[in-house]
């Protein structure tokens, strides 16, 4: 496409207003609002009609994209290898339908893909939409956690990202304990690389998931939930925005969602049963928070 036309797929939705909570540490009253969020969609890219890898994208310059993506990943040399490209719906994202010409295509089907795992926003190993990877749901848990011990959290971690004030280059994920002291902290260039080393700590000492919060230092994309889900836990805090697939996910899951957590707000999104004020009080006439969020 010219670098100057019209972006493709331009009335793809790529932005998801949804219900908030803005709570100051230091004031019991939380405001209800509403966040734009950016849409984060699952599309399967497809070649020769055999699907070759699940990315995580905003859904809109699709064309774009498949051919960008085919050229840095090798599978094509030039944009004329590439004869057309096409989206359909596919089960919970789209599909990019990449029709190669005949000569690249039997190249590519022949050649032995060896996945390596990324820092950017592929699902490793996944091929396929349906295989993309869902916890299962959990119910029952009766956790709650204090604003006050989210701020101690969140100021104690800046001081324990060890790495990360060598380098300004990696990204943290924390476990607090209910009054909100680190136990653990992981760093990694990869934000999934570092919550999948706090859990694999945490499941190594038996850590009950119930006894406290976990807190990254990332945006809060659908594999932050996904994983916090897998190890049990029912709250996490994000000092970046989610994507609207972690709003989704995270009710799915029944769990807490605080994100763009600051030095003085953070914004609830999802689970406010579980974030207690230090008054129960909301501003807001004629909203009820619990059931917005």
């Amino acid at each position: 496409m010219p670098p100057n036309s019209e972006p493709s797929n331009a009335a793809a939705e790529t932005v998801r207003r949804v219900p908030t909570l803005v709570v100051a540490y230091d004031d019991p009253q939380a405001r209800v609002g509403e966040r734009p969020l950016a849409v984060e969609m699952p599309v399967n890219l497809v070649y020769g009609s055999v699907p070759y890898a699940v990315m995580m994208t905003t859904p809109a310059d699709l064309e774009d994209f498949a051919y960008g993506f085919s050229l840095t990943e090798g599978i094509v040399a030039s944009s004329d290898e590439i004869r057309g490209v096409s989206v359909e719906d596919g089960e919970g994202g789209l599909r990019l339908l990449v029709d190669l010409v005949p000569g690249r295509l039997r190249e590519h089907l022949a050649r032995k893909r060896a996945i390596s795992g990324r820092t950017g926003c592929g699902v490793c190993g996944i091929d396929d939409l349906a295989a993309l990877p869902k916890a299962e749901p959990r119910t029952g848990r009766e956790q709650t956690v204090t604003v006050g011990a989210v701020q101690r959290a969140l100021t104690a971690l800046g001081e324990a990202q060890v790495l990360n004030h060598e380098t300004r280059a990696v990204h943290a994920a924390a476990w607090a304990d209910r009054d909100g002291t680190l136990v653990a902290v992981r760093e990694d260039v990869g934000r999934h690389n570092g919550l999948d080393k706090l859990i694999g700590a945490l499941i190594r000492t038996n850590t009950d998931p119930a006894e406290g919060f976990v807190v990254i230092t990332s945006r809060c994309s659908f594999e932050m939930v996904e994983k916090t889900a897998s190890f049990g836990a029912s709250v996490l805090v994000a000092i970046s925005a989610p994507t609207s697939l972690a709003i989704e996910r995270a009710r799915l899951h029944d769990i807490t969602l605080c994100a763009i957590a600051r030095s003085d707000t953070l914004t609830l999104f999802t689970g406010r049963e579980r974030l207690v004020l230090a008054e129960p009080s909301v501003s807001g006439q004629g909203v009820d928070p619990v059931s917005a969020l």
